[in-house]
């Protein structure tokens, strides 16, 4: 199960994050705040939505509970941005006409994250989940995290999240794309996980060096490596 810990671990890998997460695909984006002009990249972490925004010509502001988190962010890019949390953004009301929480939504309590995004909106405005899921109906993907999550699973996509009132019905988008990267960047995506993250650090160690292993057995050295990914939206219209 999740929990406060895993929640507060990313600042402890804020840099293998920023290096290794995947973005997001401009269909996901242009679903989610289609029509929007100022978006709140609710929970940004390193800004790998918020960059997806600027992208696509929207003005942006980010909030992150995460200082780490949010220094990467800032590094980077040139957006509004300041810590605070789902439950306590820190903006002015009708602030915002979209708001949006990749991988993120799972983290917050949703009875006070609700009303607080609410009340930030415009009225008319909507909030958008966003989660990139691996596709481990190709092999050498389910191998991988197999061995890496031990039999855990914390990935979560967005038509389990729970929303309700003031917001309609949720509606749902889902596209794929494929992540480049490399043999280091399959291990910064293991190692920026919650689940391994919070692992004491000769069992991080033991388990990175398993999947290199497993890796070294598919990949040649220097050889790009494509992650395929789904990208599971769904957006909540303010009633």
């Amino acid at each position: 199960m999740t929990g406060p810990d895993h929640a507060r671990s990313f600042g402890a890998a804020a840099g293998a994050y920023a290096r290794a997460r995947p973005g997001y695909p401009d269909d996901a984006v242009d679903f989610l705040v289609a029509g929007a002009r100022r978006v709140l990249d609710l929970g940004a972490g390193t800004g790998k939505f918020t960059e997806a925004l600027v992208r696509r010509g929207h003005e942006v502001v980010a909030v992150e509970p995460s200082t780490r988190m949010l220094a990467e962010l800032t590094a980077r890019l040139d957006v509004e941005a300041h810590e605070g949390t789902a439950e306590a953004t820190g903006l002015p009301d009708g602030s915002v006409d979209a708001v949006v929480v990749a991988q993120a939504w799972h983290w917050v309590d949703p009875v006070r994250a609700v009303p607080e995004v609410a009340r930030v909106l415009r009225p008319g405005g909507t909030l958008g989940l966003v989660w990139n899921v691996r596709d481990e109906s190709v092999p050498w993907v389910a191998q991988v995290w197999a061995l890496a999550q031990r039999g855990e699973e914390h990935e979560m996509r967005a038509s389990a999240a729970t929303v309700g009132p003031p917001f309609g019905a949720g509606e749902t988008f889902t596209t794929r794309f494929e992540h480049v990267t490399d043999r280091a960047g399959i291990l910064d995506l293991v190692a920026s996980r919650s689940y391994v993250i919070v692992l004491p650090e000769d069992e991080r160690a033991g388990l990175l060096a398993e999947v290199g292993r497993l890796l070294d057995g598919r990949f040649a050295a220097g050889e790009p490596v494509r992650v395929p990914y789904l990208t599971h939206c769904t957006r909540f219209t303010l009633d």
